[in-house]
């Protein structure tokens, strides 16, 4: 693919952004608020301080088991994990189950059996996979988050930052299949070699209680205190809270994701079916469009540059199916990537002998320009 044009949107507002000036999540040992598309911080208070997570762990444990393994792959229990201390998602030793529907058990009861099936079948053993929960925080460029276990149980050298947490779960729901367990708030599940049903409760209340909520997990240790990872959509703008030992978790993560609503409001930038490129053959033009939308949530006031790059052949050679994959939209905001569109054939073009799809005059001359949004 080749980068072949750019369209940069420059949304400039005079008034300064306000500082908050009233208190949130004052009872948390540690909280923070973010962008759920740009990853940009709203609100803060020690976001950096390394703290215990207790279950909120399993995050990282599930997005590790999605990316890794088949949704259908059979994970058998050991005795180990099937009589760890803690919640539980119920699995008994010997069980033959989905990866699936462990992770509905993980990620909703909170298993930490759950946890360590998912562990073993994948490293062989908890403090192996440990390890490469380590490996992926280091991909994803944390600095101050260490894993000991795959569940959060309680362990001096298991710990992450707010900040951090909040940074994990932004990419773990990037993750459809991710996304959409969490978003669950009962699920079943039956193991190959047994009779007896699963019953999965999701302990995340803000699913029922908060307006738009779509995820994503709890956490809880004496000696942690409660942890809550939470996250909201409306109106295509999505946001992300974390709390680290707060007592009153629910209400601080309402006030949150409110202020997060009430400061930001969404802007469409890529629209579905917008004609990104326009191909000519044998004298006959053919559309090359976005497949979806891709909206971010701006403040109301500040500047904010948005980049929409498109990646794409220069020359394009048909039969191209409807609908087929031709290239991509990277959608940048002040220089960071934040999600990508691709870009598809608006119709079927034949084959036809000895012509291929020529760049169109204007894109030819274009390099780079402005568009100006109302």
């Amino acid at each position: 693919m080749k980068k072949i044009i750019a369209f940069i949107l420059s949304v400039i507002f005079t008034a300064s952004m306000c500082e908050s000036v009233f208190a949130m999540a004052e009872s948390a040992d540690c909280a923070c608020l973010i962008n759920g598309i740009t990853g940009e911080v709203i609100f803060s208070k020690d976001m950096n301080t390394r703290h215990a997570m207790a279950s909120t762990t399993k995050i990282m444990t599930a997005i590790i088991a999605i990316e890794q393994c088949g949704m259908d792959e059979k994970v058998t229990v050991s005795r180990n994990a099937a009589y760890q201390e803690g919640s539980a998602a119920y699995v008994r030793e010997n069980n033959v189950i989905a990866m699936k529907d462990l992770l509905y058990g993980l990620m909703l009861n909170s298993g930490n059996d759950a946890a360590v099936a998912i562990a073993e079948h994948i490293s062989g053993s908890s403090e192996v996979f440990a390890e490469l929960m380590n490996k992926k925080a280091e991909v994803l460029g944390l600095r101050d988050t260490h894993f000991m276990n795959p569940n959060g149980l309680d362990d001096p050298e298991h710990y992450t930052t707010a900040y951090e947490l909040a940074m994990i779960a932004k990419y773990a729901m990037e993750n459809d299949v991710f996304r959409e367990i969490v978003s669950t708030r009962t699920y079943q599940a039956t193991p190959d070699n047994a009779t007896e049903t699963l019953y999965f409760s999701n302990h995340n209340k803000m699913l029922k209680n908060y307006e738009g909520s779509t995820g994503i997990k709890t956490g809880y240790t004496r000696a942690t205190g409660r942890c809550l990872v939470s996250s909201a959509k409306r109106d295509d703008m999505e946001f992300i809270a974390v709390t680290l030992g707060d007592p009153n978790d629910w209400k601080d993560h309402s006030e949150m994701l409110d202020y997060a609503f009430k400061e930001h409001y969404p802007k469409q930038v890529v629209r579905e079916g917008m004609t990104v490129k326009i191909a000519e053959i044998a004298g006959k033009k053919h559309s090359m469009i976005a497949k979806n939308d891709f909206t971010i949530p701006l403040k109301e006031h500040g500047k904010t540059e948005i980049e929409v790059v498109t990646h794409m052949a220069e020359n394009l050679d048909a039969p191209i199916n409807e609908a087929e994959k031709v290239g991509y939209l990277d959608v940048l905001c002040d220089g960071n990537s934040v999600g990508r569109v691709d870009v598809i054939s608006h119709d079927e073009i034949e084959s036809i002998k000895g012509i291929q799809i020529k760049n169109s005059f204007w894109e030819r001359l274009a390099g780079v320009f402005r568009i100006l949004f109302a």
